[in-house]
């Protein structure tokens, strides 16, 4: 018989007054409306209340202001110039054309005329002014999209694999990716009272019965992944389920546990993880499995120390085997020993590819995700007018890209046409290093960013691009990933080679992640800048070139050569 959830909304052990202020704040906020709607009133500001910025995590909305002009605004005697990034919900990545119409015209008359796909497979709008966050989220509504739980301590948006190549088993992972999204998300009324003027009702206790009054204790995240791609990159998902299929019939998933990218540089307490497969469990169970997942790191979560909050550390403090003792309890089976399976990458296939159901699909390049028009190219324009003719959907990859799906084959020509007249069609020429880099927001809006990233890895990558070709490596596929800072928006600690951000113009430089996201990179060198970046690649690209083994990746040859060790775990991390 299947257990019954505990309702241990709290560190069982403490009391809530010994907890994180964070829990605290979550307990007294009302089942997470606290007083966003006063300070939403508030006419003297542009900002909210330090509490009400945390509480509007959880329904999508982070405050942020822009850092290129905080010092002049300083000197003008003048708040920050604070706005607000609001974040979709969208699981699997899947977006209708009218969908799509909808969200650009929300960024044209809000957001600054730039949409920003992220590494979730879901659109960001940046420079929303806090007189339009209910205009805002109450477009989404009538576009049939929510920003519910795309923050906060909850259970992010739910990542699926993209494959095109497999039309029937990527529409069935996909739906289930997508009802998990909708079982695991808080039921709050507050995001309906708040954005979408909802009747308001008093909270009980059966409000949120899964989360309880203090939700989870850190951020959550699922991610479903179809072998042998690994586009997700499934083990840095606190719950990855990797698709078990005999062709394309989905049989179930293996599960595993215990990943995440997020590390504070030193501080050896905390480190990026890769998660562990721990068994197989049969499709119809997935909503069970979902839950029961959620409510053990609802209920063991670390609620004192919020550095060490997340599942990995859960998992590494409690054990494997206690997870799946617990997990088995609380569903009432057993898990299956893992059943065989295998990854070659975690890129996208660019360019057009059909489907096994006869439709094709276009995967081009977008450069870290960006969507603007810009520098002579009228991208958001273009994709604008593809929306308008396309009668298939759209799907944002895991890697920032964009896959215009399910085209019939009497709408290929009219779409190949309309990919050319934009220069839609040419973006997948670009080098196979810009093909597989990514990068995260950083400056000038995200508040822990300490140096450049999307701004800067395009013209890093063109300097890397000269060295590959005076070596004979214009061709070599090699994952590079950037952020701002060590918190790993953009899974960076599986790059074959990283950078995270220091100070202005300063990286930590990483090395010897796997190509297909299976192995941790290593710290190579510390708080370096470009011209040592360039300097320390150009030698170790010159011995890849001349030593290398037959089809032997760079983060392979890297450990091989001696220039890091591998990565054996995510405690050996800073070893």
């Amino acid at each position: 018989m299947k257990k019954p959830a505990v309702d241990r909304s709290h560190d069982i052990s403490q009391p809530l007054e010994k907890l994180h202020a964070n829990e605290r704040l979550k307990d007294r906020s009302n089942y997470l409306r606290g007083t966003i709607e006063e300070s939403l009133r508030a006419p003297l500001t542009g900002a909210v209340t330090h509490d009400d910025t945390k509480l509007m995590k959880f329904h999508g909305i982070y405050q942020q202001d822009d850092r290129d002009l905080r010092d002049e605004r300083r000197r003008q005697k003048l708040e920050p110039a604070y706005q607000f990034m609001v974040r979709i919900r969208l699981a699997g990545g899947v977006c209708t054309p009218d969908q799509w119409l909808k969200i650009d015209a929300l960024a044209r008359a809000y957001g600054g005329s730039s949409l920003r796909m992220t590494t979730r497979q879901t659109f960001q709008f940046h420079g929303i002014l806090k007189p339009n966050l209910k205009k805002t989220i109450q477009g989404l509504r009538d576009a049939l999209l929510d920003t519910v739980a795309a923050c906060g301590d909850d259970t992010r948006g739910v990542m699926c694999s993209v494959n095109p190549h497999l039309s029937d088993l990527h529409a069935e992972v996909y739906d289930i990716a997508r009802r998990t999204s909708n079982h695991v998300i808080p039921k709050t009324r507050a995001y309906h009272e708040i954005w979408l003027d909802g009747e308001k009702i008093e909270p009980t206790a059966a409000e949120d019965p899964m989360y309880g009054r203090t939700y989870l204790p850190r951020k959550f995240k699922f991610g479903f992944v179809i072998p042998p791609v690994n586009d997700i990159d499934v083990y840095a998902q606190d719950v990855g389920l990797i698709a078990i299929s005999e062709g394309e019939k989905l049989l179930g998933f293996n599960i595993c546990v215990g990943g995440g990218m997020g590390n504070t540089d030193n501080a050896p307490e905390t480190y990026p993880r890769l998660a562990d497969v721990i068994g197989y469990f049969p499709k119809e169970r997935i909503l069970e499995i979902a839950e029961a997942a959620t409510t053990i790191q609802r209920d063991y979560g670390d609620r004192v120390d919020r550095a060490h909050a997340r599942f990995k550390y859960t998992i590494d403090d409690k054990g494997l085997d206690w997870f799946r003792s617990e997990l088995e309890s609380r569903v009432g089976f057993s898990l299956e020993e893992p059943r065989p399976y295998a990854f070659e990458t975690n890129g996208d296939s660019y360019g057009w590819s059909r489907g096994s159901n006869g439709m094709w699909h276009f995967t081009m390049f977008i450069e870290n995700g960006r969507i603007r028009n810009a520098d002579g190219r009228q991208l958001m324009t273009a994709l604008r007018e593809l929306a308008h003719l396309h009668k298939g959907e759209f799907r944002l990859t895991p890697n920032q890209n964009l896959i215009v799906a399910n085209i019939a084959e009497a709408d290929k020509p009219h779409i190949a046409d309309m990919l050319a007249a934009f220069g839609l069609d040419s973006s997948i020429h670009a080098s196979a290093l810009r093909l597989n880099s990514m990068a995260c927001v950083a400056l000038p809006t995200c508040g822990l960013a300490m140096a450049e990233s999307e701004r800067y890895l395009p013209s890093l990558v063109t300097k890397i691009e000269h060295i590959l070709a005076s070596h004979g490596l214009a061709d070599e596929p090699i994952t590079m990933r950037m952020t701002g800072c060590p918190n790993g928006c953009a899974r960076p600690y599986v790059a074959e080679i990283a950078f995270t951000g220091r100070a202005p113009g300063k990286y930590n430089l990483y090395l010897g992640g796997g190509f297909h996201g299976q192995r941790l990179n290593r710290l190579y060198l510390e708080n370096i800048g470009e011209e040592r970046i360039l300097r320390e690649l150009e030698a170790i690209i010159s011995r890849f070139a001349n030593e290398r083994l037959d089809s032997e990746h760079f983060g392979d040859f890297v450990i091989r050569a001696g220039y890091v060790r591998e990565v054996t775990s995510g405690k050996d991390f800073k070893s």
